[in-house]
């Protein structure tokens, strides 16, 4: 749909925009090591709701996230000038979970493996249960 691909490019661009602007920085101290990792736009093109991550603790993430939600005004006007839409679309920032859920699964991966380890430490010291070979072979007549 023409719409989609509408709110998708929209979406981008917004990203690249914020990306720029934070790149060069905010007069804000609180303000971290900051990464937008997404936009989503609805599909009146009113809302956009910016995803972003912050390298560093919890308390410079809430910080970064507090000066984020600060500025949002002023990167508001400026996404609206460089955009060449008829109506600006309201940002609103939200913290990407991406970091959690990205430590969440390496340690589900790491237990995993340990797991397997002990499995195949289990498995090399194994026997058979019964005899070797438990398959039944043909018999060999033996012609004297």
């Amino acid at each position: 749909m023409a719409g989609n691909e509408r709110q998708a490019r929209l979406a981008d661009r917004i990203r690249v925009i914020l990306a720029e602007r934070l790149e060069k920085g905010l007069r804000d101290p609180r303000l971290g090591f900051v990464t937008i990792t997404d936009v989503r736009v609805t599909g009146d093109l009113q809302h956009a709701s910016v995803f972003f991550t912050v390298y560093g603790s919890d308390e410079e993430r809430a910080s970064s996230g507090a000066a984020l939600k600060a500025a949002t005004g002023m990167l508001r006007s400026e996404v609206g000038r460089k955009l060449n839409t008829r109506l600006t679309p309201t940002l609103e920032f939200i913290p990407d979970a991406l970091p959690e859920s990205a430590d969440h699964l390496a340690a589900l991966l790491q237990e995993a493996r340990e797991r397997d380890q002990a499995v195949a430490g289990l498995a090399a010291g194994a026997r058979y249960a019964g005899d070797e070979d438990p398959y039944v072979k043909p018999r060999v007549d033996d012609e004297d």
